[in-house]
């Protein structure tokens, strides 16, 4: 006999879940445990950790990231029922800020302050009180506790890089900045990395450049500014680079940073053309342009700099 399929309804909020469900929600929603178990079965669900379901497992999750890090937000939410918080890193996953490793542990804390195991790894941590705040049919702490709890444990790169994305894009406001690092005092290794505050820039566009700059630095050629205008005899605007340096005379060396989200659509590949195109016949700039790929490779962005530089 044929199982029904699961309403609508229950399809709608797993969507919104990023394609996670608990036994509970099932059991609003009219689908029971003997449903849930024959879904499990025929392969049309598939069963996390104790009631906590996958409705889509057979879709193809390894080129989004993001869409990763919410479902391991939301795994240890619904697994822990309404009583669990989303902290840390999982809590900056549905703030939607970037930076975050490409795959990280769901965590959570209760509400309640009770200490639970950890099972399925799903880790259950002990914070002091902090703020949360409504996410759906969860909650997650709020985006200066979050970030607090998420920095002891993050590495430099990614500390670096979630705290440039939050200011840049105005999800937390300068002042906060102080107040993150308030409640990082007395974390286990925050005193060992104190120096990575000053490495903080708002102007960073994204965890690319966050990336290719500190890699620039731990190389000994920091880059002279982030985001350069440069502009034309009259004023005229022609463009600006991620980050540049000085060459003397009023050019630039400028170093791009391409992302594939933003410049491989087709009308930013056209925009990135015309930008190139009337920056290398300015006369003022020298231009070199990177991918991801050269990030994971460690030192081929330092490496280019440092010749074009003639260091």
């Amino acid at each position: 006999m044929r199982t029904r399929p699961p309403p609508s309804s229950l399809l709608a909020l797993a969507f919104r879940q990023d394609d996670l469900v608990s036994a509970a929600q099932c059991e609003s929603a009219g689908v029971g445990a003997a449903r849930r178990s024959r879904f499990v079965r025929d392969g049309t669900w598939q069963r996390l950790t104790h009631g906590v379901f996958d409705v889509v497992p057979q879709r193809d999750r390894r080129r989004d990231a993001d869409h990763r890090r919410r479902r391991a937000a939301w795994l240890g939410m619904l697994a822990y029922g309404p009583d669990a918080v989303a902290v840390g890193p999982c809590a900056l996953a549905l703030h939607g800020v970037r930076g975050l490793p490409l795959d990280i542990a769901p965590e959570i804390a209760l509400a309640s302050g009770y200490a639970r195991r950890a099972r399925d790894g799903i880790r259950v941590r002990q914070f002091g009180a902090f703020d949360s705040q409504r996410h759906g049919a969860g909650a997650i702490a709020a985006l200066v506790p979050a970030l607090a709890q998420a920095l002891p444990e993050l590495p430099r790169a990614h500390a670096v890089a979630v705290l440039d994305d939050a200011l840049h894009r105005g999800l937390l406001p300068p002042a906060g900045l102080d107040a993150v690092r308030a409640m990082t005092q007395g974390r286990r290794c925050m005193a060992s990395r104190s120096s990575w505050w000053d490495l903080v820039d708002a102007r960073a566009e994204s965890p690319l450049e966050t990336y290719a700059r500190l890699q620039c630095v731990d190389a000994g050629v920091p880059p002279d500014e982030p985001q350069v205008e440069i502009r034309s005899p009259n004023g005229r605007l022609l463009g600006r680079g991620d980050m540049g340096w000085h060459l003397g005379g009023g050019r630039w060396l400028i170093a791009e940073i391409d992302g594939r989200e933003v410049h491989e659509a087709p009308q930013a590949v056209l925009h990135d053309r015309r930008r190139q195109n009337a920056l290398l016949t300015s006369g003022l700039v020298d231009l070199l342009r990177f991918t991801a790929a050269d990030i994971a490779a460690g030192d081929t962005i330092p490496t280019a700099i440092r010749r074009s530089l003639r260091l």
